[in-house]
């Protein structure tokens, strides 16, 4: 279980918000996990489920039918969702897209959809990644040409969570395709649009339940107000927003390897070899001690994240820097944790196979490491 108590930067009402969230997710969540990674989907009552218990964007303020509160609310729903051992896409919804509506929106827009998405009537997804076009979120290829009042969106994206079922997709695409970075823009599709297409929802290695797809656009008209900000701007938005992004991709990081940690030590306190706990063989206790000094040292510094965050004090470098680290920590403690279980490790019986499968991705989505310490080296 998720160790709270010691850490400074959540107090007695977090406490109690991360209990609600733990039974909320023991009722709603666990029993569906096995269901919904078969079936590649969350169910749409899942959604409405978090919006009625207030785990869906917590951030957004009382006019818009939110709660107003800080981050430090999306880290408990994100650290409780990971140590689940779930991929659910809501926090994709909360602590990235969400964002970019309460930041850069007009009003008219915060007022059509901030209040659905809080009560998980409208479920988002935010479309960046293309066949051709990964990290380098300049060499798009998607369009949205102004056609008298309307933009004309063209162009395709891959790897899309929450594809399956969103209701509106925030389009990285380009409204100047001469221009660079200064000719990308964020518009807003809603997915009943005549000429929106949702491809396969793809078969991955992990994060099953998580609905990952293609989309297309194939001549999408939408009214010129659907632009998300100012035209053009939309490159510099992304930048803006990614420390939290990173943020959160490190929280997940965390609670996983927590959760993988925690079921290495029960596994290995319940299993016997050679007449003895296989806890009590010394290179069990030499790497579970290596690994929960690492998880300590991980926890300080999320939480000195999380502190610098709530300031906006974090910058792109340390957001990078608390991805990478705590990404490439997640995977050495699933990693080692799948080996202390030994061949049940491999059977999907047991739920280090699922957290093994689901933290891989976590090293390259949202920035790979390669990238992360190419953006840390250039702070140095």
């Amino acid at each position: 279980m998720l160790q709270t108590a010691t850490r400074a930067i959540y107090d007695e009402d977090l406490g109690l918000f991360r209990d609600q969230v733990r039974k909320f997710y023991a009722v709603h969540l666990t029993p569906h996990l096995d269901r919904w990674e078969e079936e590649g989907l969350v169910d749409r009552a899942f959604w409405l489920a978090c919006g009625e218990a207030g785990v869906l964007c917590p951030q957004v303020p009382a006019e818009y039918g939110g709660l107003g509160l800080d981050y430090r609310y999306n880290a408990v729903i994100g650290e409780e969702l990971s140590y689940a051992g779930s991929t659910a896409g809501i926090t994709l919804q909360s602590d990235i897209v969400v964002d970019y509506l309460i930041n850069y929106g007009s009003e008219e827009q915060k007022q059509k959809w901030l209040p659905g998405m809080v009560s998980g009537q409208v479920i988002t997804a935010i479309a960046m990644t293309e066949p051709g076009a990964g990290s380098d979120l300049q060499g798009i290829r998607t369009t949205a040409i102004r056609d008298g009042n309307h933009y004309v969106v063209s162009g395709s994206k891959t790897y899309i969570t929450n594809g399956q079922n969103a209701d509106l997709v925030f389009v990285v695409a380009k409204t100047d395709p001469v221009a660079g970075s200064k000719g990308i823009s964020i518009v807003l599709v809603e997915t009943d649009r005549a000429g929106f297409k949702r491809g396969r929802n793809l078969d991955k290695i992990g994060q099953n339940s998580a609905d990952t797809s293609e989309l297309f656009f194939e001549d999408v008209r939408i009214p010129i107000t659907n632009c998300l900000g100012e035209e053009g701007r939309g490159f510099a938005y992304l930048m803006n927003q990614l420390p939290q992004e990173r943020l959160q991709i490190a929280i997940a990081g965390q609670a996983g390897a927590q959760r993988a940690f925690d079921e290495a030590v029960k596994f290995t306190k319940e299993r016997k070899a050679f007449k003895q706990a296989i806890f009590d063989f010394q290179n069990t206790r030499f790497t579970l001690g290596a690994l929960k000094a690492k998880l300590q040292a991980g926890w300080a510094h999320l939480d000195w994240c999380m502190a610098r965050h709530l300031k906006g004090e974090l910058t792109a470098a340390e957001a990078s820097a608390a991805k990478l680290f705590h990404t490439e920590l997640q995977w050495e403690v699933c990693d080692a944790a799948l080996q202390l279980h030994g061949g049940a490790g491999y059977m999907n019986d047991y739920p280090i196979a699922r957290l093994w499968r689901d933290a891989r991705v976590q090293r390259i989505y949202g920035g790979t490491s390669e990238i992360m310490k190419e953006v840390v080296a250039r702070s140095i």
